[in-house]
């Protein structure tokens, strides 16, 4: 085990809490379950709930099934997991498994009801695989009732609190933030902070609030992360997590031809505002942005139902994309005309957990190189 840590907000894998645990497997990258005689029928045998998992193949004894095909530690470990909270009366079963960027390392992702239950329950699951392969498991009761203990306690209070605005990007995130305090956005109050995510912090730890009322992404390279999640797609993935802590009729924020974290913004109810750091926006862009900030002639330029307006001019001395982005928000927040405020009554508010409800998810479907 390299790491071992939880989120608390949305975070890259989930909108909710996740346990993630990276390891090194070393030799037993190269050996499967079904390399090992006796090896499924013990670990079935000391947690029979495993059947209950449904895996890739969609169906009750799915993972049973993976096991006697054969499948590797990393996402055996990481069923383990979830099981072994199944065990205690936790209902969990979101799980992700993935390769790092060196063979033999994997990164696990897993639910948790409980931030202690799910660390210690990583650790758990990994000494229960490796008493599996070594031929030496019977049972695992104590780890249940280890883990019962624990669950016995308060867990660590979920977040709650919701901000102005979260920032995210590769770079210019500083300067947008101090263009959004010079254009009068932003405060000491917590209605009013203005927080600036690395993606390396979203990535790690997740978001750090609960809710926003406004989020911008200023673009999808980031540097802070590890090489895998700079591939465009992860990285427009892992960006988009600043949507999931928006309302229903919260604005995003977005570059300019990032037509899918648009299209996701959209989709959960949110208006769209574009941007770009010259002139560069698409009819695409336009189509049904709520608002569309640009440079033209030196000055920033707002467009808002098809009426422009100047927004003043460009500093040579900060980035564009910096300073178009403060002027819609300011724009957005003082600016739009009456009657045109996003709706606040029909916001979802976190529930008694600290978070909105996220869709259900079959028994942990992961998915390995096997499958």
């Amino acid at each position: 085990m390299t790491t071992l840590h939880a989120t608390r907000g949305a975070n890259y894998w989930s909108r909710s809490p996740v346990t993630r645990m990276d390891l090194v497997v070393g030799a037993y990258d190269d050996i499967s379950s079904a390399d090992m005689p006796g090896f499924t029928d013990a670990l079935v045998a000391a947690m029979p709930g495993l059947v209950e998992h449904r895996c890739s193949i969609g169906e009750r004894g799915g993972f049973v099934t993976r096991l006697r095909r054969g499948t590797y530690a990393p996402h055996i470990i990481e069923h383990v997991a979830l099981e072994l909270q199944n065990m205690i009366g936790h209902d969990v079963g979101y799980g992700r498994t993935r390769g790092g960027d060196t063979e033999g390392e994997y990164t696990l992702v897993f639910d948790h009801l409980h931030e202690a239950v799910g660390l210690r329950a990583a650790a758990l699951a990994l000494e229960t695989v490796q008493r599996a392969f070594a031929g030496t498991l019977d049972s695992v009761a104590h780890a249940g009732a280890e883990l019962a203990a624990l669950a016995a306690h308060d867990d660590v209070p979920p977040l709650r609190h919701h901000v102005l605005c979260g920032i995210t990007g590769g770079a210019n995130r500083a300067e947008a933030r101090a263009e959004l305090a010079r254009r009068g956005v932003g405060g000491e109050g917590e209605a009013e902070l203005v927080v600036d995510v690395s993606p390396g912090y979203l990535l790690q730890a997740g978001l750090p609030y609960a809710r926003s009322t406004l989020a911008i992404i200023l673009d999808t390279s980031p540097t802070d992360v590890p090489g895998r999640y700079q591939d465009p797609e992860r990285a427009r993935r892992l960006m988009s997590v600043m949507i999931d802590a928006l309302p229903r009729g919260g604005v995003l924020v977005a570059p300019g031809k990032e037509w899918e974290i648009q299209d996701q913004a959209r989709d959960a109810g949110c208006g769209v505002a574009v941007f770009a750091a010259d002139d560069d926006l698409t009819r695409r862009d336009k189509k049904v942005a709520r608002t569309a900030g640009f440079v033209d002639g030196g000055r920033i330029m707002i467009e808002h139902r098809g009426v422009p307006r100047d927004a003043g001019p460009l500093d040579p001395a900060v980035p564009a994309a910096a300073q178009v982005v403060a002027a819609i928000v300011a724009f957005t927040l003082r600016d739009a005309p009456a009657g045109d405020a996003w709706p606040r009554a029909d916001r979802q508010e976190p529930g008694a957990d600290g978070h909105t409800a996220a869709p259900a998810q079959p028994l942990a479907d992961a998915v390995l190189r096997d499958t």
